[in-house]
């Protein structure tokens, strides 16, 4: 029966990170499609943008970083500011495949 308390205090800490978290997206987001514009990555992304601006009202911007095989664009969500304000809409190239082919630009 001691143990109910610790188990609550427990739960409690564990909810309460996630309660002081602004709603997300609160500021535009970015999507990065590491192709040209015209291509099948790029028009799936700019869908798939629409279809966030419908559901949340926020602004989702299409960033094509085109060239090396997708890596500059995978690069530069890798290195973006973990914040969830910077997407990859990749393609099996530049999720799986790359990382075999260019072994020296792992991310």
């Amino acid at each position: 029966m001691r143990r109910r308390p610790l188990l609550a205090a427990l739960g409690i800490g564990l909810v309460a990170p996630a309660l002081a978290q602004e709603a997300w997206p609160a500021r535009p987001v970015r999507i990065i499609v590491p192709f040209p514009p015209g291509g099948t990555v790029d028009i799936l992304g700019r869908l798939t943008a629409s279809w966030l601006q419908e559901a949340t009202g926020q602004s989702f911007i299409v960033e094509n970083r085109s060239g090396a095989g997708g890596n500059i664009g995978a690069t530069a969500v890798a290195r973006a500011q973990p914040d969830g304000y910077a997407l990859l809409m990749g393609s099996p190239g530049t999720q799986a495949i790359n990382a075999h082919l260019y072994p020296r630009s792992r991310l």
